[in-house]
């Protein structure tokens, strides 16, 4: 199983000076490492039909609403599965998320990787590179102590990775913005994205 993992918003909870209300964390998960190959390929492919660099990098903020729908559209015919979970930050209590985007993003992940009823064992990950050296260290250290048990081995491994030389983790970066637009209802195109892809939305955990 690979999971590629990325986020929408950011996890700041100053929303009255410019965080994002909804922080997202989307899981694009493969069961075959195959079909993971085949995916992306087409979308190297689609960079070139879109007259782009090989080097650009697919990022959902970034994109024009017909790159963003072309893109969904091309990896809509393979084989994967989305587990996202969404956090409306104004109901937030936590002191210690409230106030420590580190805690609050680490805490993040744990909670979508842990709670997927089994789905997610033994599973090759890879996260959007994030923070500084010594926060990624003990990021990873802190996931292996809360994933890898014995009883429900989650991981079998875990890498931080740069999501310019990924573009599986630009995948997880298209469907993860494609989350997070779709509870935006100031936005025209909020209902678009997400409805292109639904049949592969396995869970969407709305976090109280």
């Amino acid at each position: 199983m690979l999971v590629f993992i990325d986020d929408s918003g950011d996890p700041g909870f100053k929303i009255n000076k410019g965080s994002t209300r909804f922080f997202v964390i989307a899981l694009v998960i493969f069961n075959d490492d195959l079909e993971a190959e085949k995916v992306a390929v087409c979308i190297k492919d689609l960079k070139r039909k879109l007259g782009f660099p090989d080097d650009l990098e697919f990022k959902f903020n970034k994109s024009s609403k017909e790159t963003r729908e072309s893109f969904l559209r091309v990896v809509n015919s393979f084989d994967f599965k989305v587990r996202n979970i969404v956090f409306d930050k104004t109901k937030i209590k936590s002191t210690e998320l409230k106030n420590n985007k580190n805690s609050f993003y680490s805490y993040a992940i744990k909670m979508v990787l842990k709670h997927s009823r089994n789905f997610i064992i033994q599973a090759k990950v890879k996260i959007d590179g994030s923070g500084d050296r010594v926060f990624r260290k003990n990021f990873l250290t802190y996931l292996r102590r809360e994933l890898s048990t014995a009883e429900k081995p989650i991981l079998k491994h875990c890498k931080i990775v740069d999501s310019k030389g990924n573009v599986l983790i630009q995948m997880a970066d298209m469907v993860a913005g494609t989350i997070r637009r779709s509870y935006d209802d100031s936005r025209g195109d909020a209902k678009i994205y997400k409805a292109i892809i639904k049949k592969h939305i396995q869970d969407e955990w709305q976090f109280r």
